[in-house]
């Protein structure tokens, strides 16, 4: 079952599933929040949503190249993995920090 297959997955796979889990759940809250309060300053809304999503879509990424059954990303190190994630992160917020004005 789902169950027995995702316990043998490592643990930092684990931590980066709940990482994404916990972004699209993040993301979701907001949009509940705008639709209960309204969205006066949409640009805000808009860009907490797509910091949520986008960050969660990098996670899913580096989800991607740091596991091992992967045989695309067989050659590159894990290192390198997370070091392209923390950059597309911080240019991702850069572009919602810009975009919020």
């Amino acid at each position: 079952s789902l169950t027995k297959a995702y316990a043998a997955t490592p643990t930092n796979l684990k931590i980066i599933d709940l990482y994404v889990v916990f972004a699209v759940a993040t993301a979701l809250v907001q949009v509940v929040y705008m639709g209960i309060v309204g969205s006066f300053p949409f640009n805000s809304f808009l860009s907490g949503v797509l910091s949520c999503i986008g960050t969660a879509v990098l996670g899913v990424c580096l989800r991607i190249q740091v596991n091992k059954d992967n045989k695309e990303f067989k050659d590159l190190p894990p290192e390198r993995a997370f070091a392209d994630f923390v950059l597309c992160n911080l240019v991702l917020h850069l572009v919602i920090m810009n975009f919020l004005g």
